[in-house]
């Protein structure tokens, strides 16, 4: 099977006579680098009791770990996302699970097969839904979003650029107001030899642009295995880049850090704030998620760590609707004013005075962020 790099063209099988094109060499290696990969590459799911085991119903474990992260970023009783649009691109959704009883997609798009009813065949969109909108013995941070789901990932979790594209593109049609993004690619080793076709930057850009919020993953990678960046599209200015934790707050050791210099290979402008890659933190060492067959397990992995910000913009927007790219003030502006918010809110580690490129500005705080929005509309 073909895999796409991240000029999404199609690459052929290595072929010595096409080694003299230089387009042909760059997409070797992009791919050898990064194709565009789900970060469940990354992701580790984990049984909680016993090897191999799934539970009628979450451990006693797993529902007390799942208020230790609620309880670590401070989410409010008060909100729950109502009217507010939210999408996720990923591998689909399985419905049928008992934390998701009586809930429906607002929309769907099956851009891998065209199927018409929401699925998931690998299992990881499922657990990001359910970190959301989950309503049962686990609780979703923004349980009562519109949500819409756009499947762009084939059963082993990678993708077609142009598939994640489209998905994206479909949740702009859908007039969402925040684009959740579990996944990411590696650094583009020639940007400056362009592309015709349409990137996954240029999409999320697009949506930038209408002032409708992205939130991507940082990347897995972290520690010896690190490409010395975070993964794009986390590491476009205007995308919210998450990174992880554990459930005590101390950096996450595989969370990908971030490279806020200036870069030569590839080129790169130094970061400013408050857009200093990773923004911020968020839980995401075995966190409680659903499984696809109706079970429960933990999970680590930057994906989680992106829906919790994903949940906490939503608790804004239901707050201050005019903020949201359907509302009297959302448009781009208003996305660097939200990302300065973060910045200001977020709760630095211990002895941290500055940006951190493994921590970003610091760790979610939900409460304090909806009272500093609190404070600023009525200014």
């Amino acid at each position: 099977m073909k895999e796409t790099n991240g000029s999404s063209q199609e690459v052929a099988p290595l072929n010595p006579q096409l080694e003299k094109d230089l387009l042909i060499v760059r997409r070797i290696v992009s791919v050898a680098m990064a194709a565009l990969l789900v970060l469940v590459a990354g992701f580790v799911y984990n049984i909680i009791a016993g090897e191999g085991l799934t539970f009628v119903r979450p451990s006693d474990e797993l529902v007390e770990s799942e208020r230790a992260y609620r309880s670590l970023i401070n989410v409010p009783s008060e909100y729950s996302g109502e009217g507010v649009n939210v999408c996720i691109v990923d591998t689909g959704m399985e419905l049928n699970h008992p934390d998701l009883e009586g809930f429906d997609v607002a929309g769907w798009i099956d851009v891998v097969q065209g199927k018409s009813n929401p699925y998931d065949d690998n299992g990881h969109g499922t657990s990001m839904a359910g970190i959301l909108v989950a309503n049962g013995w686990i609780n979703g941070v923004a349980k009562n979003v519109n949500l819409y789901v756009a499947k762009s990932l084939l059963e082993n979790g990678s993708g077609y650029e142009e598939d994640v594209v489209s998905g994206i593109d479909w949740c702009v049609n859908q007039n969402v107001n925040i684009i959740s993004l579990s996944l990411g690619g590696g650094q583009d080793l020639f940007p400056l030899l362009g592309s015709s076709s349409r990137t996954i930057e240029d999409s999320v850009n697009d949506a930038m642009a209408r002032g409708i919020f992205v939130v991507a993953a940082a990347g897995n990678d972290g520690g010896e295995e690190d490409d010395g960046d975070v993964a794009s599209p986390g590491s476009e200015r205007r995308v919210i880049c998450v990174g992880g934790v554990t459930q005590s707050g101390s950096h996450w050791p595989k969370s990908s850090t971030g490279n806020n210099a200036v870069s030569f290979f590839p080129p790169k402008l130094p970061r400013g704030d408050p857009d200093k890659k990773p923004e911020l933190v968020a839980p995401a060492k075995d966190v409680p998620v659903l499984n696809a067959q109706g079970t429960w397990s933990s999970s680590s992995g930057t994906s989680a760590a992106t829906v919790f910000v994903t949940g906490a913009l939503a608790l804004l927007l239901e707050a201050e609707p005019q903020l949201a790219s359907n509302g009297t003030s959302g448009d781009v502006s208003t996305i660097d004013t939200v990302k300065d918010w973060l910045m200001q809110t977020v709760n630095p580690k211990e002895g941290q005075s500055d940006h951190d490129n493994n921590y970003g500005y610091g760790l979610l705080d939900i409460d304090a962020l909806l009272d500093k929005a609190e404070q600023e509309s009525t200014a």
